[in-house]
């Protein structure tokens, strides 16, 4: 189910929103207006993705550099090795709306 998060326009292009949720998620509203969420924290050790930097459609960990793809959740450079889960965004009258994945999350050792 849909939940409403927040307005688009609290997003500016090439910036993340990290949703105090459990486990937390991160919103990326990139440069070319699409939206997408992943879970925030990072597999490879617990980092908040929302704090990392946003290139096109990937992510790259403040910690130790590794890079996420925002559409699939994949991992595209170690040191991480499980990728992200995804959820379902929509925006309807300018409102962020996620569905949070069934999937279990894959959260770094000790999280």
């Amino acid at each position: 189910m849909s939940q409403p998060v927040c307005p688009l326009s609290a997003i500016p292009k090439g910036e993340a929103y990290r949703w105090e949720v459990e486990p937390p998620i991160a919103i990326f509203h990139t440069e070319d207006g699409e939206v997408f969420a992943i879970d925030d924290t990072c597999t490879h050790q617990d980092a908040s993705l929302a704090d990392g930097w946003l290139e096109g459609c990937e992510v790259e960990c403040p910690l130790h550099a590794s890079r996420f793809d925002l559409r699939t959740g994949k991992v595209d450079a170690p040191p991480a090795k499980k990728p992200v889960r995804t959820h379902q965004v929509t925006v309807t009258d300018g409102i962020v709306h996620v569905a949070v994945s069934d999937a279990a999350p894959n959260l770094p050792p000790g999280v």
